[in-house]
């Protein structure tokens, strides 16, 4: 076998194959020194990979790093399959969720203020205002939003010494979120020309409200937003409770209920729609103010028009702002503090009302009053139940700054209602309850003395004056109801 022309071939391509290995040794030269550099890069930025993973922004004290889990909502579809995925990680500061779900979960987020702090005050009507049955069937979510750390454990042992029992029982859950987890707060779009530390301060508080309305999506069947300086009605959750069955048995669409007409406070929702409005308040949270993405909310999901109830169950007591410590005198005019109980009744009077203050504002809840010109003696104002019931408080309030008092009246409940000669409605007989005193009247325990049923109420002037008179209030309590002691 002639091995010739082989050989001589090897020998050809001998110095383009010396070639081939210089360049080889290139390669590897050049990709030794990139892996170095490489290496180098990642040893120099190991701090930076390290917190990014752990997403620390700065030590945090040892006993507020429990962190904890979220309940899933089971009625959202955004959480069924988990879609639109919101990444955010809790740290539980005090208390812990019951894994039963409540029937109402009430959230508030706060910070630290410039000027005075509201939180232990709010919290202490939430509860104090709520009945043993109430309180079991609530849970209050608390934010700690702010990002001082030295103020988060002031505040934490602050709630631990005055809600101990709460917190033991499930009642109340003190939550915070770290820096880390929030998208950019300052460079942010100036919408409405707001100036930068206005829009920062509004876009980082539709995070709070983000965040804390994601973490209570799976804790109950409704969820109310209130602000970390308010005071509450008496009663607020049965109050609010029936408002929901009466709304539900309208079987209306609704994805908002008011119970307040201020800011983002008294506002009811229901849970299945909680991912939902996380996510909206997320993805617009530097556009515009809460209040205001929430009335976009409520129109997406095609409530047209605001449902609000009075009387307002819940008061804005703050005088010092959130932001830059400004003054804040802003008040619910529609607030009661105590359950309003008044039946459906007609209200009659023989009093000239002046302009459109009607006799029956007196009645209905409300800022709204009785403004009549000057009462002679046997003047009158009758409310005329629709039926009859068993009275046990009565409250009257008259007069303003002290002027335009009832100055002599007496109370009287009636029985068996008739027709009048004028068109109106009274009763056949009325037995005397008592005297206004000081433009004002209130009792309580009527039942005991007067057990039978009544269907009317009437005001009875006996003696006239030259001062007009205004009739803020008319407030009974019945058999049915807690009775009412206004404040």
């Amino acid at each position: 076998m002639d091995f010739s022309v082989p050989y001589k071939s090897t020998v050809k391509n001998a110095a383009p194959r010396t070639e081939m290995r210089r360049h080889s040794k290139k390669k590897n030269v050049v990709l030794a020194v990139l892996l170095i550099v490489g290496a180098l890069y990642f040893i120099s930025h190991v701090d930076f990979f390290i917190a990014g993973l752990s997403r620390s922004h700065e030590p945090i004290p040892n006993e507020l790093t429990w962190q904890t889990e979220r309940l899933i909502s089971k009625e959202s579809w955004v959480e069924q399959g988990d879609y639109l995925p919101l990444n955010v990680s809790y740290q539980l500061l005090a208390g812990a969720p019951s894994t039963q779900q409540r029937y109402l979960s009430v959230g508030l987020s706060s910070v630290k203020r410039k000027k005075g702090s509201y939180l232990i005050p709010t919290l202490q009507s939430l509860f104090s205002q709520s009945s043993p049955q109430e309180r079991s069937s609530m849970v209050v979510i608390v934010l700690l939003a702010d990002f001082d750390f030295s103020w988060t454990v002031a505040t934490v042992k602050e709630i631990k010494t005055a809600f101990a029992l709460e917190l033991e029982q499930g009642q109340l859950v003190v939550l915070h979120v770290p820096q880390d987890w929030y998208p950019p707060l300052t460079g942010l779009k100036r919408n409405y020309n707001d100036a930068p530390e206005r829009v920062s301060f509004r876009s980082k508080q539709n995070m709070d409200y983000a965040f804390l309305i994601h973490y209570s999506a799976g804790l109950s069947r409704y969820y109310l937003q209130l602000e970390d300086d308010i005071l509450s009605a008496k009663n607020f959750v049965t109050t609010i409770k029936r408002h929901v069955e009466e709304q539900e048995a309208k079987k209306d669409t609704w994805a908002m209920l008011e119970f307040s007409a201020l800011g983002y406070i008294g506002k009811l929702y229901k849970s299945a729609h909680l991912p939902l409005l996380a996510r909206f308040l997320y993805l617009f949270y530097q556009e515009m103010p809460c209040d205001w993405l929430m009335s976009h909310f409520r129109v997406l999901l095609t409530q047209k028009k605001p449902l609000i109830f009075k009387p307002s169950l819940f008061q804005h007591v703050g005088t010092f702002s959130s932001f830059q410590g400004t003054y804040n005198k802003l008040k619910d005019k529609d607030f009661e503090e105590g359950p309003y109980t008044n039946p459906s009744a007609e209200v009659y009077s023989n009093m000239s009302a002046y302009k459109d203050h009607f006799p029956k504002l007196a009645w209905d809840a409300g800022e709204g009053f009785f403004w009549g010109r000057s009462p002679e003696k046997g003047s009158y104002l009758t409310v005329v139940f629709k039926e009859p019931i068993v009275v046990m408080g009565i409250l009257v309030e008259t007069g303003t700054g002290g002027k335009d008092l009832l100055e002599s009246a007496q109370v009287e409940i009636g029985h068996d209602v008739v027709a009048t000669t004028n068109k109106e409605k009274s009763c056949k007989e009325f037995q005397t309850v008592g005297t206004l005193e000081n433009g004002n009247f209130e009792m309580q325990e009527i039942d005991k003395k007067y057990s039978s049923t009544s269907s009317c109420l009437r005001i009875t002037v006996t003696a006239g004056q030259k001062d007009w008179v205004i009739i803020n209030k008319i407030r009974i309590s019945t058999k049915a109801s807690t009775p009412t002691r206004q404040v």
